[in-house]
């Protein structure tokens, strides 16, 4: 067989501390140190907790217990003093091995018991070993104890003796059963592998065998996989991993059917490791592309940091500008990270998430799979798909579609070839259909589920383009925006126009679409922060296209900006700043009222910030003419904050205030009186220009 067992060697975890450095204790600590670590393995349900390889298990567990009488005995003799023998190195020394062989027989059976089943199966004949070998370590150290030096009573001796001789006599013991089972597994995944669809009942008999009864028990088996490949540093080994975890997805769908009880919590996304409620991923962590947690942040020209797979397609789609400033990047250089990537992996590993490391030339490690894990995953997808092409005609059928649809949101997080397996199904057209009004009256999980769903989808770059090419894809998105059942499903929807508008050709027909714009300016201006954010961002995206500019100022976005700024004048700024740029004078005179408040941001906000609302300041003066000029000079202290950012703001900050200080010391002088584009100038004094709009400049 292709597959077969030897290729999941035993996982190279990092120990813990106490299996490898002897505990610096005295003697009587360190007896109770002993009696406390054998009850503790004494106390093991390997009833219920130890599935494969009890026989081993138990034969360990009662010679622990055997040997806390040992360690009871010694500790009831310490009251009347050790003797010599007991106090010396020797013994001391045979005492801190014995405790680090027993740690690391606890640790053998917890790691048995808590991780993944199918990976402890495909590796049981390594964990039998494991067992031998500890219990052959356990009986050298027997071998040197110094009972007959000891004042142990007669009993003790004998037990002493009695545990020597069962460890001599102990060997691997791996049930025919179990092999069995393991040869089922490699079996099925041969079959997936060569593209031919398992047999539900003897996938049945597989998962009742390892009491996965449920989906629910089936998502903690992925985590435990998920788990061991991070704790493994071969790439075969890793490989054959994925190929399990594409096993048990199909199996949870198959047998199991759709996450109904996730489904209709799905006002959060079910994370690794951590419930729902329990587990919100901070902003600074995300990409600010995809919205996932960044694995690999990276640094670009303008200083802002986004993943290193999200910001590479973004540049090799033909951009040359920053996505969230709209600055052109003046190289394409991409700095690592380390200290929020160290930040994020620190977070990770405290909410017990899998988080993939880097190698030492600051590149990612690329994604493993393999052909029987991606065949996996198409049947899953393709099975997933299927269920929703029944018609709805009742509430029921309702569920039933939101449970599925769930799971294809699940499942379209997941990986790149997860994405293009669902959409090559022919998910798309069937999740539009959920877009609706009705349905997110109905149904409000659903619409959210389907929404989302899309938007996972479209991070593939593939499928963007089968996005935008399906009929009623982008009137569904829009509606969404502007009727959705939810503040999450706007959120998303609008998460899904600034992925798609990655590409430039979709970005100019986003822009052309009224109600695509209306709905964004909506959602910033009337949302919640996260939900603002995330149309913020869409319409900076779609700002990056003159034609869709003129769409946006008609639509309210300047307007919009500078109403929303007081709440968050980073994102506000550094949209009006690219509107401005590429709207002429018809967005400056939309901006005028805002003149103001970029002030205030000048004084008050974060280094982008103050670097857009400056920027954005010059471009008002340049194209406003003497009113707009005055009107920021009218700005008490002004000047003293221009000063300040020529000294500490960034480079283009510095640059930007330099040129807005120019500007202001000209005006005071008097030197500003020509006619600007679309406005005629009316002198009023040596200093003063009044700027009206002339009849060219009204939007037609």
């Amino acid at each position: 067989m292709a597959i077969s067992p030897q290729t999941f060697p035993p996982r190279k975890r990092r120990p813990s501390a106490g299996s490898f450095i002897s505990p610096k204790l005295n003697d009587i600590n360190l007896l109770h140190s002993l009696l406390h670590l054998t009850t503790q393995i004494s106390s093991i349900n390997r009833s219920t907790t130890l599935l494969l390889l009890k026989r081993s298990a138990n034969a360990v567990v009662r010679k622990a217990k055997l040997l806390a009488v040992l360690f009871e005995d010694l500790i009831r003799n310490s009251d009347s003093g050790l003797t010599s023998s007991s106090s010396s190195s020797s013994f001391l020394l045979c005492l801190e091995e014995t405790y680090i062989v027993l740690h690391r027989i606890k640790t053998l059976i917890e790691d048995c018991s808590n991780g993944s089943k199918f990976f402890f199966l495909m590796q049981i004949e390594t964990v039998a070993d494991n067992f031998h070998k500890l219990t052959g370590e356990l009986s050298t150290l027997l071998d040197i104890f110094p009972v007959h030096d000891l004042d142990l009573n007669d009993d003790v001796q004998e037990l002493v003796v009695l545990i020597r001789k069962h460890c001599l006599q102990s060997k691997p013991v791996i049930e025919d059963s179990e092999t069995e089972l393991r040869n089922e597994v490699v079996s099925v995944l041969e079959s997936i592998k060569n593209e031919i669809v398992p047999d539900r009942s003897k996938l049945a008999s597989i998962f009742e065998r390892l009491e996965i009864r449920d989906s629910s028990s089936c998502r903690a088996e992925i985590e435990c996989l998920e788990e061991e490949i991070q704790n493994r540093s071969e790439e075969n080994s890793k490989s054959e991993i994925v190929a399990l975890i594409g096993l048990v997805r199909y199996a949870k769908c198959v047998l199991f059917g759709a996450s109904t009880a996730a489904a209709a919590s799905s006002s959060v996304e079910v994370q690794r490791r951590k419930q729902p409620s329990e587990l919100v991923v901070p902003a600074d962590f995300r990409c600010p592309i995809s919205l996932e947690l960044m694995r690999d942040p990276v640094v670009v020209a303008t200083g802002q940091t986004y993943d290193r797979e999200s910001i590479k397609l973004w540049m090799d789609s033909g951009h040359n500008t920053c996505p969230k400033t709209g600055q052109t990047l003046a190289h394409t250089e991409l700095i690592p990270n380390r200290a929020l990537r160290n930040m994020i992996a620190l977070w990770c590993r405290e909410q017990k998430i899998p988080f993939d490391a880097e190698t030492v030339t600051g590149r990612p490690i690329s994604r493993v799979t393999n052909k029987a894990a991606l065949e996996a995953t198409r049947m899953t997808a393709l099975f997933l798909v299927n269920k929703l092409k029944v018609p709805i005609t009742n509430s029921q059928s309702m569920e039933d579609s939101n449970a599925v649809v769930y799971e294809l949101r699940f499942l379209a997080k997941t990986d790149s070839d997860s994405r293009a397996c669902i959409a090559e199904a022919g998910a798309i057209p069937l999740l539009v259909r959920y877009l609706s009004f009705d349905v997110g009256v109905h149904s409000p999980s659903l619409q959210v589920n389907a929404v989302t769903t899309i938007l996972n989808l479209s991070i593939l770059e593939a499928n963007k383009t089968r996005i935008m090419e399906t009929d009623g894809a982008l009137n569904g998105v829009a509606e969404v925006l502007r009727s959705g059942a939810t503040w999450e499903a706007k959120a998303n929807a609008a998460a899904t126009v600034f992925s798609l508008s990655g590409v430039p050709a979709y970005r100019k027909r986003l822009g052309r679409k009224t109600r695509v714009v209306n709905g964004l300016v909506q959602l910033a201006r009337c949302g919640p922060e996260g939900p603002r954010r995330d149309a913020l961002a869409a319409i900076l995206s779609l700002a990056a296209d003159r034609e869709s500019v003129a769409k946006l100022v008609e639509g309210g976005a300047v307007e919009m900006a500078v109403e929303v700024m007081v709440a968050v004048p980073e994102e506000a700024a550094t949209v009006l700043e690219a509107v401005i740029k590429r709207g002429g004078f018809v967005a400056v005179a939309a901006a005028y009222n805002g003149i103001k408040r970029l002030g205030a941001v000048l004084r008050e906000g974060s280094e982008r910030a103050r670097e857009s609302a400056v920027a954005t300041l010059v471009t008002m003066c340049r194209k406003g003419g003497s009113e707009v000029v005055g009107e920021l000079a009218a700005i008490p202290g002004v000047e003293r904050v221009i000063w300040e950012i020529m000294a500490v703001g960034s480079v283009r900050g510095r640059r930007k205030a330099a040129t807005l200080l120019r500007i202001l010391r000209r005006w005071a002088a008097g030197l500003d009186g020509v006619e600007i584009e679309g406005f005629s100038t009316t002198t009023m004094s040596s200093a003063t220009t009044v700027v009206v709009p002339t009849s060219n400049s009204v939007a037609q």
